[in-house]
């Protein structure tokens, strides 16, 4: 054998037997002479008092999860008893941090060449924890902190890879969230297939209510960001009480210390929805009893947070929701997108969710409403739509705020984009008809832009007015179009700058004094008394085109067809001022009514309208306009707006002839 040869394994053999001979030392020797000196160098890693009372062990463990030469170097477990570790020098607590009857740690010992303390394992046993957070939010379980008395500590890092535990009791105090509670977590027999390792329970109080409740969780957590396990899911599952809110959830989380994603099943029930104020920090109102379930999915890594709740199903009161939303946490704007669906919604149960009752509260605290003035003048506030953008398709069975006039078989696709808000459809069935709109509205400016596209058809007025349906009267049905662009800061505003178009066919019905006036229609109320009294009218037909420019509505045409008479009514309607300049003439069919012959006249303000008995005949009235005073039998009347053809031999035809042509609105704030 070559002398390099026998040197090189002269060489091997001593370095086997010094690194025997150390083992054996480690494993023989008595570790409680080296307490103190174990307990300083844990004080400088954790930046406070560390001291073991108990036995201090040493056992060597070759790793099985490691290959190569790495799977050959063996990994030190340490076992200490009664422990005690003090609070940090900036908690002023009356007891210690925490104590343990027994603490075990397997140490990857690679690492150490790199100031690294990896701690493979940690197992605790028969130990209270005390855990506080303070009003800074420095939290004692925090052990990144620079120690102040050994700044050469700072150069080493803590990473701990698995933790497992029996008999621990946890205090968490936090005074900033008024939180004060004790837990008690031991480990399971069983993992199972979710992979729970350990179970806890739960009670304290939290704010100026109880909390409890129990659970389970994993045993691998992850406390640092770089261990190799971090993207690993930790499960969880809790069953809590907080006061009247029950919360059930059943998932994992990622990165717990960071909270980089979650998965969970969650089931929320409570009393009011006000009680989740001090859990989700948003100021909620009250509401009847809420339950919702579904799957919370959440991707928290980068900087543009995405929440997802899925395939939910809750019930306010007597109110259902159900379907997806999505929710992109982003700059300048966050993001709302998704699609829902309900059976019912009622707005007595989801008013206060969105304002409705704040907006009843608030009616004493808004503008003044000027004198005579009856359309609302109260600032439209657009601020509140930049906060976010949104894409949320809606479909509703039936939607209840006025018992007697119920929405069903709701449409809508609701957009908003940087305050520009769109609703294109929004389509709704009302009194026993159609409602089909889309509807644009222009926040971006001081003043907001507006467009209106509006079909009615089969709207039954006997459903439609207010009282109607109690009283023996067969009402007609209405088909109506419009068409408006306009733009101002208010409705009034919007009102009275309006551009565009207004359509309407009525068919055959009866009408009466104590019909209007149950209705709230005062104005229709008068008129029809001092035309016919308090008798009971039968309509054959009403039909009236208007043409809208800077928010006076002038009469194209506007006509009513009864069986004794004929009324056409010309004039103008002014939306800016809400004056009215009508006048009505009365047409004859029959000799028993004698009174007709005389015309009326509507002016003053809709507040307070003046209608009264023309003295002459109306001298400007157009020969036009008396050719087209006969309107014959309602199903040629609502031919044009239900698109079902045309019978010149009608004479209801030359009256809505204009009618079959499309209503169009300008761009909004311009004539046409």
């Amino acid at each position: 054998m070559p002398r390099y040869a026998k040197i090189l394994i002269g060489i091997v053999l001593a370095l086997a037997l010094l690194i025997a001979v150390a083992l054996t030392v480690a494993a023989t020797f008595n570790w409680n002479y080296a307490r103190p000196w174990v307990g300083r160098q844990l004080s400088a890693l954790t930046h406070r008092e560390v001291e073991i009372r108990g036995d201090l062990q040493l056992h060597w463990k070759r790793p099985v999860e490691r290959t190569g030469w790495k799977g050959w170097l063996p990994w030190p477990e340490i076992t200490a008893n009664d422990i005690r570790v003090g609070h940090p020098k900036w908690t002023a607590g009356e007891q210690d941090m925490g104590h343990a009857g027994q603490l075990k740690l397997l140490i990857d010992p690679v690492p150490l060449f790199a100031n690294t303390l990896r701690v493979a394992s940690l197992e605790l046993k028969d130990a209270d924890l005390d855990l506080v957070r303070a009003e800074s939010g420095a939290s004692n379980w925090t052990l990144s902190e620079k120690p102040e008395p050994r700044k050469q500590a700072a150069k080493w890092q803590f990473a701990l890879l698995r933790l497992g535990m029996e008999n621990v009791n946890i205090r968490l105090r936090d005074p900033k969230l008024a939180l004060d509670l004790r837990a008690t977590l031991d480990s399971l027999e069983q993992a199972g297939a979710q992979g729970y390792s350990v179970g806890w329970k739960a009670q304290g109080h939290y704010k100026e209510g109880t909390i409890s409740g129990s659970g389970k969780a994993g045993g691998l957590l992850s406390l640092q960001q770089s261990s190799p396990d971090a993207d690993q899911p930790f499960p969880l599952q809790a069953d809590l009480k907080v006061g009247d809110t029950t919360i059930q959830f059943e998932g994992s989380i990622t990165r717990p210390t960071q909270l980089a994603a979650l998965d969970l099943t969650l089931d929320l029930k409570g009393a009011t929805m006000a009680d989740l104020n001090p859990l989700i920090g948003i100021a909620l109102p009250n509401t009847p009893p809420y339950h919702t379930q579904g799957r919370l999915t959440a991707d928290l890594a980068s900087e543009n947070d995405v929440w997802r709740y899925r395939d939910f199903r809750g019930t306010v009161g007597s109110s259902d929701l159900n379907g997806t939303l999505e929710f992109h946490v982003r700059k300048p704007r966050s993001f709302l997108t998704g699609s829902v669906q309900s059976e019912l919604l009622r707005f007595k149960d989801l008013g206060p969710l969105i304002g409705v009752d704040k907006r009843e509260e608030a009616k004493g605290e808004a503008k003044k409403q000027p004198d005579g003035k009856a359309l609302p003048v109260d600032t439209i506030d657009t601020k509140s739509w930049g906060v976010m953008d949104a894409d949320v398709r809606f479909k509703g069975k039936k939607i209840v705020r006025n018992e007697n006039l119920p929405l069903d078989d709701i449409e809508a696709h609701i957009k908003l984009d940087n305050r520009l808000l769109t609703l294109t459809p929004l389509n709704f069935g009302v009194a026993g008809g159609k409602l089909r709109t889309n509807i644009e509205l222009n926040g971006r400016q001081e003043q907001i832009k507006a467009r209106l596209e509006a079909a009615a058809r089969g709207l039954q007025l006997r459903k439609l007015l207010r009282g109607a349906e109690s009283m023996r009267a067969s009402l007609g049905t209405v088909h109506a179009d419009a068409s408006l662009s306009s733009q101002g800061k208010s409705l009034s505003q919007l009102l009275g700058r309006s551009n565009g178009e207004l359509k309407a066919v009525v068919t055959k019905g009866t009408v009466s004094h104590f019909l209007l006036e149950a209705a709230g229609l005062n104005i229709a109320d008068m008129i029809l008394v001092k035309l016919f009294g308090d008798e009971q009218i039968v309509l054959n037909c009403l039909a009236a085109d208007f043409d809208v420019k800077n928010g006076l509505m002038h009469t194209r045409a506007f006509k009513l067809d009864t069986e004794d008479a004929t009324i056409d009514i010309t004039g103008n309607v002014n939306l800016a001022t809400e004056k009215l300049d009508l006048d009505i003439d009365p047409e004859n069919k029959s000799l028993r009514i004698f009174t007709l012959r005389t015309p009326l006249y509507v002016r003053g303000t809709f507040k307070d309208p003046d209608i009264g008995v023309h003295e002459g005949p109306i001298a400007a009235r157009a020969g036009a306009a008396v050719a087209l005073g006969v309107i014959a039998t309602p199903l040629a009347a609502i031919l044009p707006l239900l698109n079902l053809g045309t019978d010149d031999s009608n004479d209801c035809v030359p009256l809505m002839k204009a009618a079959t042509q499309d209503t169009e609105a300008p761009a909004p704030g311009k004539q046409k």
